[in-house]
């Protein structure tokens, strides 16, 4: 009969021959392949449309080939995104970028029937060849170590036989070969950090779990996917993209501390995502990957997937448990911690997606690879989802130790127009603003810790010149503050009093003492909460008073927004010696009809109506570039409105 981990492998063997099997049958057809993303950042810029248009001019032009849906790159600038390769053609597989409907349709017919590629509409080959360019001679590409988000682009994360022919699921069967506390001496051994933001080791979370004690025999596996940052898509991405590597993660998790269910915490505001995890879970459990006797082992777990209903507490483990119980999302006091009592009492492991995506490549490659990675205390990759004043949003994935500097710049290409660079937030709504300064420090859990920011679960914001660092701190301040479950008097209020304070300058009503305020009461909050959300949502008034302090002074003293971005410190107005007689152009941009003729036939603005929308200034032609901003808002030139006639409006 053979010995158990025989079987295993044999189990797999099984499998992974099926998949190679359909695998090559798709890679030797000679048929054109257009491969095109369909994650909800592709869908958003109209994936959908491109992905039909392409199918109608394939028939219309009596073109056979495939089309299939892959998931996201991870280079949202560029949606959507087509891979095509034409077999009979001398060319490589090309990415093409921002392909509309109208270029599917020039694609099919100038590319597919008549060998013109349309070079203009590529960014590369996506295999090094001797005919094109290829996309990882470019440093958005050629810059990233991709770990977890390998094979994300590369498969249809709706078919587990794509991910089972590129290797899936191989780390399962060795593990499922091993002692459990072998696994779990190899994530210790790897390094391997919570990516949801804390950091805490893996390995050491997995052995107290394993270790653990509860209720009966029963241990519990979740898996945190309630993403709730703004401007953060990255565990979404992951799991529109590869689901089958975290629910992998996940088997392996639960096997060595011995749980037989797993779940995966998903937002509802994630449909996709949802939609996605539901069919892979089904996929595996059909293929002998969950339930019974897994792989022909005596091992067996199942995965269900929980929907969050958006509350942005339920981020922080036991307020997720709490809502996976049914009951009210708040936080409660630790110790116990969930490894010891969490979910219905039991003994429970949450990780984060990006956590359990990297524990198959460290299985099957080993802890060593790993710790090839990154740097000595943070090993591994990161995933940032970049975002803001940057030529290149969307999402890295890099080795930790990586500087700011070369993320934002020489990766992500730096602030659009050549602006200035101002300061980067990181780690989501409760991390930190850093300003240029800091642009040389390593991105890893330590170095940004002692900068005063956090890494976070990965969202960046990039800001150039023209933010108003006191208007950031009110926008986060604002989100954290609204998504507070009130459980804490210094979250609850103490927040509400810091948004009041920063609303306040915004508008040009601080006083002496606000700064200081500030100061005192977003160490009390830090001290005073019960969970992260609480500790850390002062995070960015308090870095942007280190740092911007010179701005919230002017906003207080001066009564004037450096930025002017305020809108209540900031005018517009009409500079009377650009501005050309009989031009209308701002006339008709106006919703308020502020701007009004005056007596010499130019234009101005009446200040009691102007709603400062900015739209003056956009449809004021370039030649002229009569409008400008001031602040303080004081001190606009007054030009007042003719009062006869209504030709003079």
């Amino acid at each position: 009969m053979g010995t158990p981990s025989q079987a295993v492998n044999k189990a797999y063997e099984e499998l992974r021959k099926e998949a190679l099997k359909r695998r090559s049958l798709l890679e030797k057809s000679t048929l054109p392949k257009i491969y095109v993303g369909m994650a909800t950042c592709g869908i958003a810029a109209g994936a959908l449309e491109t992905k039909e248009a392409f199918q109608e001019a394939l028939k219309q032009e009596g073109i056979e080939a495939m089309v299939r849906s892959v998931g996201c790159l991870g280079h949202c600038y560029a949606e959507p995104t087509v891979v095509i390769h034409d077999p009979q053609t001398d060319f490589p597989p090309i990415l093409y970028y921002n392909v509309s409907p109208g270029k599917a349709r020039m694609l099919v017919r100038s590319f597919l029937k008549e060998g013109d590629p349309l070079f203009e509409y590529m960014l590369g080959a996506t295999e090094p060849n001797e005919v094109l360019p290829c996309v990882s001679d470019f440093p958005r590409f050629g810059q990233e170590t991709k770990v977890v988000m390998e094979k994300s682009g590369l498969i249809d994360p709706e078919d587990i036989h794509d991910y089972i022919a590129l290797g899936g699921y191989e780390a399962l069967a060795k593990a499922l070969t091993l002692p459990p506390e072998e696994i779990i001496q190899e994530i210790k051994d790897s390094g391997l950090r919570g990516r949801g933001g804390a950091g805490f080791p893996t390995g050491e979370k997995w052995g107290l779990a394993a270790g653990a004690l509860g209720p009966g025999r029963e241990k519990y596996v979740i898996c945190n996917a309630d993403e709730g940052d703004p401007g953060a898509y990255m565990d979404r991405t992951i799991l529109e993209s590869n689901p089958h590597q975290v629910i992998e993660g996940m088997i392996i998790c639960a096997y060595a501390i011995g749980a037989s269910r797993c779940f995966i915490y998903i937002r509802a505001e994630y449909p996709l995502a949802v939609k996605i995890v539901t069919k892979a879970i089904e996929d595996a459990r059909e293929l002998g990957l969950l339930g019974d006797s897994i792989l022909g082992s005596s091992f067996h777990v199942d995965v269900t997937v929980f929907q969050g209903s958006g509350a942005f507490v339920c981020g922080e483990e036991t307020a997720l448990i709490h809502s996976i119980e049914g009951k009210r999302g708040t936080p409660r006091h630790r110790p116990p911690y969930p490894v010891e009592r969490g979910l219905w009492g039991h003994p429970t492991v949450i990780n984060n997606v990006k956590t359990f995506a990297s524990v198959p490549p460290i299985v099957t490659r080993g802890a060593g690879w790993f710790r090839g990675i990154g740097t000595e205390h943070s090993p591994g990759t990161a995933i940032f989802s970049i975002v803001g004043n940057v030529t290149h949003p969307g999402l890295v994935e890099i080795p930790m130790g990586v500087t700011l500097r070369t993320l934002i710049f020489k990766i992500c290409g730096g602030p659009p127009e050549k602006k200035a660079f101002k300061a980067v937030q990181i780690g989501g709504p409760s991390g930190g603003c850093l300003p240029d300064e800091f642009l040389d420090i390593p991105i890893d859990f330590d170095s940004l810790t002692e900068a005063g920011a956090m890494m976070g679960s990965g969202g960046m914001v990039v800001l150039d010149k023209d933010a108003c660092m006191v208007d950031v701190a009110r926008y986060f301040l604002d989100f954290t503050q609204k998504e507070s479950c009130g459980k804490c008097t210094f979250c609850r209020i103490g927040t509400r009093h810091l948004l009041e304070i920063l609303e306040r300058i915004t508008r040009g009503e601080g006083k002496e003492g606000d700064l200081q305020i500030l100061e005192t009461l977003s160490r009390h909050i830090k001290l005073g909460s019960l969970c992260g959300l609480g500790k850390t949502a002062p995070n960015p008034v308090l870095t942007s008073l280190k740092y911007f302090r010179e701005e919230y002074e002017a906003h207080v003293k001066e009564k004037r927004c450096p930025a002017m971005v305020c809108r209540t410190l900031t005018a517009f107005y009409i500079d009377l010696e650009k501005c050309a007689r009989g031009c209308d152009a701002c006339v008709g941009s106006c919703p308020t009809e502020a701007i009004f003729t005056t007596r010499d036939r130019k234009k101005a603005i009446d200040q009691e109506l102007c709603v400062k929308c900015g739209e003056c200034v956009v449809a004021c032609p370039p030649e002229y570039d009569a409008v400008r901003k001031i602040s303080p808002a004081h001190q606009v030139p007054i030009v007042e409105r003719p009062k006869e006639g209504p030709s003079e409006k």
